[in-house]
């Protein structure tokens, strides 16, 4: 006989305690997530309405902007109705579908960086075949897949947590439900899940992120025979992606590739990866490259005076 789930409703503790706190992360966090949210939507528009950005890498930059104004808002909305209340709760299911969404949109943010990379490789390494490779069917079959994996993660992720039993104390030191403070609070032996866990996410992370790193020094080498204006360019482009990468992979690394524990630094590694890098991704994908800059000009008609590609 498994032990019965008492547990109905999870008591978040939030970021700060202090009322004070609570009130300047309210500006600040609702600040941050309109920028966030009308940052990504200003690329997916200018992405979709410009006739000169149809190249693999704007149709990626479309999803990864998707992803990056989904993700913050899995979880960035309850935080910030959570500073006018003084007992902050989440139903059993509200906190499960945080965890996926969370961990869906997050997840399918890294895959999509990897099919990013992968169109980097090919256009600078084999630029030849280029278009041949990264034909229309193509790219769609990897962003498919990419959303396709960030489910799987995702969807094993919380399977692996909502059948776990919760007797209480059901407290999260947390301002979101995620996987660790979750197998803490379970009334049951969660040496098995936690590994999964690290299997799942952490290696995941760390796997991706090596790969990736791979990959840019793969084309940093590959630079070195290019022209200078050449390699000027592939810079610029892959520097914005190594940027990303670093933002995005670091934190979770850091969260997952460990055992099942919690750490008092975990509440602020999370939110740095939940907050800054949708935040960040317009303006680094937008201030270093012209053709985005000049086609969001085009778009909504703003005069100017266009950089010469």
């Amino acid at each position: 006989m498994g032990t019965k789930n008492n547990v109905t409703e999870f008591v978040l503790f939030g970021l700060f305690q202090s009322r004070e706190m609570q009130h300047a992360c309210f500006v600040i966090f609702s600040l941050f997530h309109v920028c966030t949210v009308l940052g990504n939507l200003l690329v997916i528009v200018t992405i979709n309405a410009s006739k000169t950005l149809k190249a693999p890498m704007y149709f990626f930059l479309s999803h990864l902007s998707f992803a990056d104004m989904c993700y913050p808002s899995a979880t960035t909305p309850k935080m910030i109705a959570d500073t006018f209340v003084e007992r902050k709760t989440i139903s059993f299911n509200g906190c499960m579908t945080q965890l996926f969404s969370a961990h869906f949109f997050g997840g399918t943010e890294i895959f999509l960086l990897t099919a990013m990379a992968y169109d980097r490789y090919v256009a600078i390494c084999r630029p030849l075949h280029y278009t041949t490779i990264m034909d229309r069917r193509k790219c769609s079959l990897l962003a498919g897949a990419s959303w396709l994996a960030g489910f799987l993660h995702s969807i094993l992720q919380t399977l692996l947590t909502v059948q776990l039993p919760f007797c209480g104390p059901n407290e999260i030191d947390n301002f979101f439900c995620d996987v660790h403070p979750l197998l803490k609070l379970a009334c049951a032996d969660t040496y098995v899940v936690g590994l999964i866990v690290v299997a799942n996410s952490g290696m995941i992370s760390l796997v991706s992120f090596f790969l990736l790193i791979i990959s840019y020094v793969v084309i940093l080498l590959h630079l070195r025979s290019r022209s200078s204006e050449g390699r000027r360019k592939a810079l610029s482009t892959c520097g914005s992606h190594i940027i990303t990468v670093l933002l995005v992979l670091v934190p979770p690394m850091f969260m997952y590739i460990r055992p099942s524990t919690t750490l008092a630094a975990d509440k602020l590694v999370i939110l740095f990866n939940i907050v800054m890098p949708p935040l960040l991704n317009p303006l680094i994908y937008t201030l270093r490259n012209n053709e985005v800059k000049n086609a969001m000009r085009k778009v909504f008609r703003i005069q100017g005076n266009p950089e010469k590609q």
